[in-house]
């Protein structure tokens, strides 16, 4: 019994040894997340249902008017003009600014501001849409007169 047990044990390392030195399995290409823009990709939690982002959009209204939504990143200029141009084919009305590495670090280059006043009306729906039509377009909310725009 003994020498059966030891033969069991020398095949299994015997297989392990087989085994391992067969070529290894190749990674499966995956496509990355960021190629696919839509709701899809977005995680929302409940407290971002339709009620609650009423509610914070009503709560940065009432903030007061020194916030503007920001919208772009965009490296070159003409990206920022057709949205620009896509806005106020929409009903909301911006200006092209040019932000600087030192006013915002992560994002600096053209961006699209929007007042105020029309700052409501930029929604999720909003942003979905236009984030399906420009690949890299960002969206912060910063105060208007902080940021210095590149001279």
């Amino acid at each position: 019994m003994r020498w059966l047990f030891l033969l069991l044990l020398v095949l299994n390392v015997f297989y392990y040894i087989w085994h391992q030195q067969e070529a290894p399995l190749r990674a499966k290409d995956v496509t990355p997340l960021s190629l696919y823009r839509g709701s899809q990709q977005d995680i929302h939690l409940l407290s971002e249902t339709a009620d609650a982002l009423v509610r914070r959009d009503s709560a940065r209204a009432a903030e007061g008017q020194r916030s503007c939504v920001y919208l772009g990143g965009f490296v070159r200029s003409d990206l920022a003009r057709q949205l620009e141009q896509r806005l106020v084919a929409s009903g909301v009305a911006g200006r092209t600014v040019t932000l600087t590495a030192s006013a915002l670090p992560e994002g600096a280059g053209f961006w699209v501001q929007v007042s105020p006043e029309n700052g409501g009306k930029v929604n999720e729906i909003l942003l979905q849409n236009l984030s399906k039509e420009f690949n890299e377009l960002k969206h912060k909310i910063m105060p208007c007169e902080g940021v210095a725009p590149a001279g």
